[in-house]
């Protein structure tokens, strides 16, 4: 499935799954798998990546989620209180998965940013928000910095516009064993992209120095492992990514 984004543009990508999900929804059912984002089950989940890294039972055929966003959902649904907060939130580049369910919050003030998606309320460049100094009490970040040549500019951006005390979830692809992140800007072939970096618009891969970057810029985080939470069984039936971190950043009071 990732292997579109090669050829089709993202934005009509989004506009024709929104015709093809019912079907595949209706395609799929079945009692091994669950979506916990809207409750449906699954004879299977379909795979996702390229053909050298491809995951199986990865995308669920109803919502398009993938591991990192049913993760996100058990986690902010079971472990906060945002969902029943009165909160001004902002999402940048917002998943259609996440999109309807958080249009639907009426205790949300809910903004959108992208410079291309259409999904976003607003048009903007992340490295250069429209929006005054702490504006939002939460924002939501996720797989967006790694496709970002200044993604520190992108940090500083996000820290001037969350309100002080307030939170920001910021999902990168991070892999845990590597302790500095590696970027070369003369890496532009998008084939060698996609075998350094993941994919070929990524311009890094994130290490556990992600958290450092963040600090430096006036967050303090948190890794938050939160399938230590749940038993095999649960990890298994949401398919979930078993040990993967939620990064949590925060500006201090």
């Amino acid at each position: 499935m990732k292997w579109l984004l090669k050829w089709f543009p993202r934005p009509w990508l989004i506009q024709m799954s929104l015709w093809g999900q019912p079907l595949l929804k209706w395609w799929f059912k079945g009692k091994r798998f669950t979506d916990p984002i809207d409750g449906s089950r699954y004879r299977k989940f379909l795979p996702y990546g390229y053909k050298e890294d491809l995951r199986q039972n990865v995308l669920c055929p109803g919502t398009l989620s993938l591991e990192r966003h049913r993760l996100l959902w058990l986690y902010l649904q079971n472990k906060t209180s945002l969902f029943t907060e009165t909160l001004k939130v902002l999402h940048v580049a917002p998943e259609q998965v996440f999109y309807q369910k958080f249009k639907q919050l009426k205790n949300w003030e809910y903004t959108t940013t992208d410079l291309y998606s259409p999904l976003a309320d607003v048009k903007a460049n992340i490295c250069a928000l429209p929006f005054k100094e702490q504006t939002f009490d939460f924002i939501l970040c996720n797989h967006v910095l790694e496709h970002i040549p200044e993604d520190r500019k992108a940090m500083q951006e996000i820290y001037r516009v969350l309100k002080k005390g307030g939170t920001a979830i910021l999902q990168v692809p991070l892999e845990q064993d590597r302790k500095t992140s590696f970027e070369d800007d003369r890496i532009t072939d998008p084939k060698e992209r996609t075998r350094i970096f993941g994919q070929y618009d990524h311009v890094r891969i994130y290490g556990v120095d992600f958290f450092d970057r963040l600090e430096s810029e006036g967050f303090t985080t948190q890794k938050v492992d939160y399938t230590q939470t749940l038993s095999p069984q649960q990890i298994q039936e949401y398919a979930l990514p078993k040990g993967e971190w939620i990064p949590i950043a925060q500006r201090p009071n």
